[in-house]
């Protein structure tokens, strides 16, 4: 699998882990206002998964077709 294609899942599975988190709070909120303070509590929840999964152990863990990097074992 190329490099670009093991990136953007890797994005698309952190982006769904933040919406997922804060789906509840989205489906209550009313409107868009609301809604602002939970989107971007979805982006922090993504990009701290993002920054969880670059750590080399969590790598490690990851099935290959999410790891980015060649990881000793």
């Amino acid at each position: 699998m190329k490099d670009t294609t093991k990136r953007t899942l890797r994005t698309m599975v952190q982006t769904t882990l933040g919406i997922a988190a804060v789906l509840p709070a989205i489906v209550q909120a009313s409107g868009i206002p609301a809604a602002l303070p939970w989107a971007a509590a979805a982006l922090a929840i993504a990009a701290g998964v993002t920054r969880v999964m670059a750590i080399p152990v969590v790598q490690a863990l990851l099935p290959a077709w999410l790891r980015t990097g060649k990881v000793d074992r």
